[in-house]
């Protein structure tokens, strides 16, 4: 029960509150007053500042008749009609900045601001502080008002802050917010506002961003997002930038955190399992001209091409991450800022994340384009989903009347004056702005595809040009142009029965692993480098260790370009790698994730940049110097140690030790030593911190021998594409014989079962990857028959066969009852 002088005190402190004080200071306020209290002791940061309370709002309207006057005024309120919802909240609006605060309560507001001024060793009273909303509805489970209101940043002197709070009195009737409480039905004076005064932290002279203490596009609870860009924070919350973006692991990274007696936090375990780089072309800044106290000023290009934040600085934003969301017990959505002054970091803002806190469904929804083209316009992919309509571009909200219910919105950026025709659109497309920007946490909300950040898609793409807006292929997004056919496939996963076979997948795009992971499974049984060493480090390894040797000054060019801000080259292989395969093993923690080392054929190395110089010409690749025959060799192992040292980072440096290792192509038992050698060489000891080694079973040398084989390594996983072709002799990428390639072949089918018993004989696993269990039912059937411990396969027919499989065993076990 809260006190009667809390209930009617003007000015209320951080100290005072906590988060049951939202009725008396609205979300916002009452969150930081929470976290001023209770967080401190972990180092948590939190400005100084104190509230105005919503009982100083109802304070004001009452002395001054403000509530009947804009009762009166939205009496005839329309918020269908775009002209008449403007009308309304323009009247209503001038109506509250034209009465005057009662002399009392602007008393009590210049005291307080004083009063924080002098704590915080400001003796001219003329510290510059952020006045920000705080309505008593915002950030509930089920409605986020984040947004509907206002903020002033570098808001100096008593009668500068008195303005800026009357300014945002007059926030909670902005068009969008009174559509917003319409729509959501609530009553417009059943909520009050409150606004709150906290000392700015100077990110105008280091950088600010947004973080969530979960994934925001597929909800998975493991990992937090930080978003950093340079300046005020504005340029984040409002999508005016591509911010820097990093993944942090929470449960590595808490495991072994201390804080020391200089109260620095240390971490034993550094799980950075993602970073991107934004282009962070503008940024917010005080102004001193002026009557506007901030303004926008270009970034310099040295400064866009380099990472805001330190890895040091992206691990304690993570660990506040977890210690806000394990207080609140809830997903959280966090605004962060650090200052140019003293290099300290600061949480300046926290409410619960609404997206995925409400969704409780166990409907798993998988969105696939069925036709390709190429993409006319591409982003930031928002979402998962796929969308369809017509565009319409819009240069600015005072358009808005223009769109139509169904179309794709076009338009540089939104903010929420825009949200009126959002919950409409089709799709979103925007300009500017990253994951945390406006458009973004909207779409997530009203469950829209969004792209963001594609910087020309307002030139591009053309009013009333019939688009297909994609988000269902990573982390990019697409805009095609035409209505390309798409697929959507539902199911309820409260009613799939897990079967007593493992089925596990086969992953190598780590920008899916989020989503990927939320299919039923019990794994990664096969996780392939090579999409990440094509995509993400796109050089080849020998190229970055003899960088200076080689003879092409065009691709010299082109690798110092890629790996500038490496002074040793091939630590550039090591860190690429080592993100792209951890975000993979961090998806699926706990389950295992076995990490097939690389595996190209010569010609595939080939074409890496650098490649050339460093490769032989094989006639027939696919049976020539590939897999375990490369690790040992001479002329390849520095670039193999690279490999391990990378895997060695993921295991030992992050604390994902869940990933096994597995050998591709080893022909020979003398071979699998060779390479359990040189692994160990590298680091990668087998066996020690639970370190496991797995062998591609694929070569019928590797069935034959197979208890030799065994004794080497841990264990087994058949690839059926190699064995195949390798047992009844043809090149599986020859067409001319394709017509006899099957995986359904006897004499195939005979090596799978003798592989299966003679593992299970030596007290191991085996497991198979490959689509063949997919493909053919009667090959799934076959190999629970056989009594194999795993199958992996493709996310697209993981579903599929897990429950297949869970079906069959159920027959069999009626069979044999």
């Amino acid at each position: 029960m809260v006190s009667s002088t809390k209930q009617d005190a003007f000015i209320l402190w951080f100290k005072e509150l906590t988060i049951g004080d939202v009725p008396l200071v609205g979300g916002k306020n009452a969150s930081l007053g929470e976290m001023y209290q209770n967080l401190a002791a972990h180092e948590v940061a939190v400005p100084n500042g104190f509230a105005i309370t919503a009982y100083a709002y109802e304070y004001f309207l009452d002395k001054t008749g403000l509530k009947k006057k804009i009762a009166d005024m939205l009496a005839t309120l329309n918020t269908k009609d775009l002209h008449n919802l403007q009308d309304h909240g323009h009247k209503v609006r001038e109506a509250i900045l034209a009465a005057e605060l009662p002399a009392d309560l602007k008393q009590a507001i210049e005291t307080a601001y004083n009063e924080l001024c002098q704590l915080e060793g400001n003796n001219n009273n003329e510290m510059d502080v952020a006045v920000r909303s705080s309505a008593t509805a915002e950030d509930l489970p089920d409605a986020s008002f984040a947004g509907q209101q206002e903020t002033f940043l570098n808001i100096r002197g008593a009668f500068d802050v008195i303005d800026a709070t009357k300014r945002c009195m007059a926030s909670l009737f902005t068009n969008r917010a009174i559509s917003y409480r319409a729509d959501k039905g609530f009553d417009h004076f059943n909520i009050s506002l409150s606004v709150g005064v906290q000392k700015m932290v100077r990110s105008d002279e280091a950088c600010s961003g947004v973080m969530f203490s979960i994934d925001t596009e597929s909800g998975f609870k493991n990992a937090a997002v930080i978003t950093a860009a340079y300046g005020l924070g504005e340029m984040v919350v409002q999508g005016k930038v591509e911010p820097d973006e990093y993944y942090v692991f929470k449960p590595t990274l808490v495991e072994g955190a201390t804080c020391t007696k200089d109260r620095q936090l240390k971490f034993h375990f550094r799980p950075i399992i993602g970073k991107s780089l934004g282009h962070k072309e503008i940024k917010m800044i005080y102004s001193l001209e002026g009557n506007n106290p901030t303004k926008e000023v270009p970034v310099a290009q040295e400064d866009r091409e380099r990472f805001v934040l330190t890895d040091d600085e992206v691990l304690q934003l993570a660990y506040w991450a977890f210690l806000i969301e394990q207080h609140y017990g809830k997903p959280m959505d966090i605004e962060w800022a650090k200052d140019g002054l003293t290099n300290k970091l600061y949480i300046v803002q926290a409410r619960p994340e609404t997206v995925h806190a409400k969704n409780t469904s166990q409907i798993l929804e998988e969105y696939a384009i069925a036709g390709h083209k190429p993409a006319v316009v591409a982003g930031v992919a928002v979402g998962s989903k796929i969308g369809q309509g017509n565009v319409r571009v819009l240069k600015d909200v005072n358009s808005i009347h223009d769109f139509k219910p169904g179309e794709v919105l076009v338009t540089e950026i939104t903010d929420p004056d825009w949200e009126p025709i959002m919950k409409i659109a089709a799709a979103i497309v925007t300009n500017s702005g990253g994951r945390t920007s406006h458009a973004a946490i909207v779409s997530r909300e009203l469950g829209i595809p969004c792209v963001v950040g594609t910087k020309h898609a307002t030139t591009i793409l053309k009013t009333d040009q019939l688009v297909t807006v994609s988000c269902a292929e990573g982390e990019k997004g697409f805009v095609y142009d035409g209505k390309i056919p798409f697929e959507v496939k539902r199911t309820n996963l409260g009613i799939i029965k897990p079967p007593k076979t493992d089925i596990m997948q086969i992953v190598g795009d780590p920008a899916r692993a989020f989503d990927f992971a939320n299919i039923p499974n019990r794994g990664v049984g096969l996780a392939r480098l090579e999409m990440i060493i094509l995509n993400a480090i796109k050089v080849h390894p020998l190229a970055l260790l003899r960088f200076d040797e080689l003879k092409d000054e065009k691709v010299k060019a082109e690798i110092a370009h890629i790996t500038r801000d490496y002074t040793v080259k091939a630590d550039y292989f090591v860190d690429q790698l080592a993100l792209g395969v951890s975000r993979i093993v961090a998806a699926y923690y706990p389950y295992q994730v076995i990490v097939r080392l690389s595996d190209f054929k010569s010609n595939e190395y080939a074409n890496l940049v650098g490649g050339k110089q460093f490769e032989p010409h094989e006639e027939n690749p696919m049976i020539g110097w590939r897999g375990a025959s490369r690790y040992y060799s001479t002329e390849y192992k520095a670039a193999f140690a690279l490999e391990c040292r990378a895997m060695k980072k993921v295991r030992n440096d992050m604390g994902l030790t869940n990933m096994k290792l597995m050998i591709p192509f080893c022909r020979t038992p003398e071979e699998g030593r060779k390479v359990i050698a040189e692994m160990a060489t590298n680091g990668l000891v087998q066996g020690e911190n639970g370190l496991e080694v797995y062998m591609m079973c694929e070569i019928p040398s590797n069935v034959i021998l197979a208890e030799e084989f065994i004794k080497i390594f841990d264990g087994f996983s058949i690839g059926s594409n190699d064995l195949t072709q390798l047992t009844l002799g043809l090149d599986r990428d020859s067409g001319l014989v394709a017509h006899i390639y099957n995986e359904r072949n006897e004499a195939v089918k005979k090596l799978i079962s003798q592989a299966i018993k003679t593992v299970h004989a030596a007290g191991k696993k085996i497991g198979i990857c490959g689509q063949a269990p997919s493909d053919f039912p009667e090959i799934a059937r076959f190999l629970v028959e056989q009594g194999i411990d795993t199958m992996s396969l493709t996310p697209d027919t993981c579903l599929r066969t897990w429950v297949d499989v869970a079906d069959y065993e159920q027959q069999l076990s009626l069979q044999l009852s």
